[in-house]
């Protein structure tokens, strides 16, 4: 029997919900089945296991989580702007994918999790081939931006973006707030933290 694209595609798609809703423990094979409106050995046909169909689906979820970064930076414009579109970006697709930080949190820290095999080397290149690092540097050495590091600007901005979106529910449950409140919160938070890291970055002097 040959393989149809369009069931392969099915199985993923169900087998995304299935893993972000559940992470890989919680599941089985024939819970990805049901959701994708299957028989359990169709799964195993087209996907030798749960295993593979994980990966497959986890370096799909990083690859949408992480290429935004090479479209922006790929940008005709200047770097402070870059940084603002990236901000503005990335909280628009975790209002989109709320689910998918703590996802990858939760299946990073998992032996044979998300990260496994995951070709991270292969993103930075992509990243760099932008330019951004170079122009990054070279701000710093003219003086119009403040001189950090790679892995802090990194942690500065995952921190300030993520971390909103995957405490959502304790920040909720602290402040007495509805969903609905708390999403207006977000579009406040964006702005101060779009100020934040701009005016630490190139308002320093």
């Amino acid at each position: 029997m040959s393989k149809d694209t369009s069931t392969e595609q099915k199985i993923k798609d169900a087998a995304r919900r299935v893993f972000m809703s559940k992470g890989f423990s919680g599941c089985t094979s024939r819970e990805i089945a049901k959701e994708a409106g299957i028989n359990v050995a169709l799964v195993n046909y087209y996907f030798r296991s749960k295993s593979q169909l994980f990966q497959l689906v986890c370096h799909a979820v990083m690859e949408d989580f992480l290429v935004s970064m090479v479209d922006v930076f790929a940008l005709d414009l200047s770097l402070e702007q870059k940084i603002r579109i990236f901000i503005e970006r990335e909280y628009e697709f975790l209002s989109k994918h709320p689910e998918i930080p703590n996802f990858i949190f939760n299946e990073m820290m998992r032996d044979g999790g998300c990260d496994d095999g995951f070709d991270h080397a292969y993103i930075m290149k992509k990243i760099e081939d932008t330019g951004v690092f170079k122009d990054s540097l070279e701000a710093q050495e003219k003086g119009l931006m403040r001189k950090v590091d790679l892995i802090s600007l990194t942690v500065l901005i995952m921190s300030n973006c993520q971390f909103p979106i995957m405490a959502r529910k304790l920040i909720q449950g602290i402040h007495q707030i509805t969903p609905e409140q708390y999403d207006q919160q977000l579009v406040l938070h964006k702005q101060y933290v779009t100020e934040m890291i701009i005016n630490y970055l190139f308002n320093s002097k």
